[in-house]
């Protein structure tokens, strides 16, 4: 049977990634980023060990097991060069398109494809459109034949199938149909796509048809339903992109604060200093919130997939955001050498992390698209108050708890119930405050059940007549960081008797840290004006580095560091 490698195996066969003589390090990922070129030997390595497979059911040939622990193996990889997601990973919506709807046949031929090591383009947006699915152009004629431009393509250029979205009607989401194409096939045309600033060297193309034949058997699963299979998908592509967000964000953070514990000012280590301890404890609360929030989407999505129209979309933006500031603050420790191409610390590492970063954030929709993707729906939601099975909390949130398979048949456009995450906070909020040793913690918890209660009115407001016509993406993101906040309770009250981020069972300081980051995104405010609930989670992250262990709730041990600490002296 075939397998993918656990993280741990990843980073024995990757190694050290600071010795500049690495490969797979670091050193070696900016050289490619100067040159925009792609990760070809490290993306061999890894398919040569199977990390391909992780994502591809076992019908397949393929060795996917559970999100939460692909997240983890992903997130090994991404922290060296998130470009290796392109080259290994980029497949899983057209992978996941065909699981949905696709033939005996094309199923057999995607799968050959992929468990060897090939990709499958995904050609769904055009660069006059963007977000705007339901305007696009590529259309299909009469005779059968393709006609437009689909653009950001991604492995569009070296893809070995193609899967497009493209319009058979005139109107609405019925009106677009799949196709799974030949990309050598007549008048299919392949073009580098424009550069872009991060994730340099990664394969994205442009595609125009010009009058390409599509045969009849191309058709993958009925007409017209080409673009809601799209749109499913991509709940579990979201998955994926958040391990690249964090990817980036455990190197930043772990580069910063190597620098930072290196570096005296005034005879203080820099990660003593008042202002720079605090930039740090921001950073280290946003890199655990987002942990924690991608943990438990990819646990979820096991459970409850009917709920990943909102899930999905609402954890992805609290992750991609969560990562930006994280940037930025590390940034702002690290002063001019943030700017620095050359020299300690990194070489260059921290500018190609921010830029990767910013292309991560916007990887499958624009912060703007992904709120506006649920935004109507919370209303309804806000107003539900079924309470879950306290057995399906354990289930989602416990992560020593054995997960269901995955059902990707499951998804669904909408939300037909409650959301079991805020509404199954009402249920432990008491029991939780009650066993918290920590008062801090406990009025935390309180406020986030508060603040949760108030989210029907909110939702209402924003529905009234003559409201601020950003009232409604304006509640979708503050539902997306309360809907992480109560998910942070559930996670410390699903686990408070196993050890959390390297600390001891029933350990709150995490969870005092992340709501405090979580609450202050929410309302809008600064997370420094919380800066002392914030200081338990440089605490953590910075044991987590010292440990050598990846930032994660259950952290994984790192590669032994081979190359030479860094020297707060060098400069050039």
């Amino acid at each position: 049977m075939n397998r993918a490698p656990a993280p741990e195996e990843v980073e024995e066969l990757l190694g050290d990634p600071g010795d500049p003589g690495n490969p797979y390090g670091f050193a070696a990922a900016v050289a490619r980023d100067e040159a925009d070129a792609p990760p070809d030997e490290l993306c061999r390595t890894l398919v040569s060990a199977g990390f391909h497979l992780n994502y591809l059911p076992r019908e397949w040939g393929g060795a996917f097991d559970t999100f939460d622990r692909g997240l983890t193996l992903v997130r090994a990889a991404a922290r060296r060069d998130v470009n290796v997601m392109p080259g290994t990973m980029f497949s899983i919506i057209a992978a996941t398109c065909l699981q949905l709807h696709g033939s005996e046949r094309q199923r057999e031929r995607v799968a050959r494809i992929l468990t060897g090591g090939g990709s499958v383009g995904f050609a769904l947006t055009e660069a006059a459109h963007g977000s705007d699915l339901l305007a696009g152009e590529v259309r299909l004629d009469g005779d059968g034949r393709l006609h437009g431009e689909k653009w950001m393509v991604g492995n569009g250029l070296r893809c070995d199938a193609l899967y497009v979205v493209a319009r058979t009607g005139e109107r609405g989401p019925g009106a677009f149909s799949a196709y799974l194409l030949d990309p050598g096939a007549d008048g299919l045309v392949r073009e580098p796509a424009p550069r872009t600033g991060g994730m340099r060297g990664v394969d994205t193309a442009r595609v125009r048809f010009d009058a390409t034949p599509v045969p009849e058997d191309a058709l993958v699963g009925k007409a017209g339903e080409g673009l809601e299979v799209a749109v499913l998908a991509q709940q579990a592509v979201r998955l994926m992109s958040m391990a690249g967000s964090l990817g980036c964000a455990d190197t930043a953070l772990r580069l910063t604060l190597d620098f930072a514990a290196g570096r005296k000012v005034a005879r203080t280590p820099l990660v003593e200093a008042p202002h720079s301890r605090r930039e740090l404890a921001v950073a280290s609360a946003a890199l655990l919130a987002a942990d924690a929030v991608a943990l438990a989407a990819a646990r979820g999505v096991h459970v409850v997939p009917e709920a990943f129209s909102v899930w999905a979309p609402a954890a992805k933006h609290v992750v991609a955001e969560a990562c930006e500031e994280l940037v930025r603050r590390c940034a702002a420790v690290l002063a001019t050498r943030s700017v620095l191409r050359e020299g300690a610390p990194g070489a260059g590492l921290f500018q190609k992390l921010q830029r990767d970063t910013a292309v991560v954030r916007v990887i499958d929709a624009s912060p703007l698209a992904n709120l506006r993707s649920y935004a109507a729906q919370i209303p309804t939601l806000a107003g539900r108050q079924e309470q879950p099975d306290p057995n399906v909390l354990e289930r989602l949130f416990d992560l020593g708890a054995e997960l269901p398979p995955y059902e990707p048949t499951r998804l669904d456009l909408v939300v037909r119930g409650a959301d079991p995450v805020l509404t199954g906070l009402r249920g432990i909020a008491g029991p939780v405050r009650a066993e918290l040793a920590d008062p801090r913690a406990g009025a935390l918890v309180r406020r986030v059940s508060d603040a949760v209660a108030s989210l029907g009115a909110e939702a209402a407001s924003a529905h009234r007549r003559g409201a601020d016509p950003n009232a409604l993406a304006d509640v979708a993101e503050r539902y997306a960081w309360l809907h992480a906040a109560a998910a942070c309770v559930h996670l410390w009250w699903a686990n408070r008797h196993r050890p959390l981020y390297g600390g001891e069972a029933g350990d709150s300081g995490w969870l005092t840290a992340v709501l405090s980051f979580l609450l202050a995104r929410a309302a809008g405010t600064d997370p420094r004006r919380h800066g002392p609930d914030l200081l338990t989670a440089l605490d953590t992250t910075d044991a987590l580095r010292r440990g050598n262990r990846l930032m994660t709730a259950l952290p994984v041990p790192l590669a032994p560091v081979t190359s030479r600490p860094y020297d707060p002296m060098e400069t050039s």
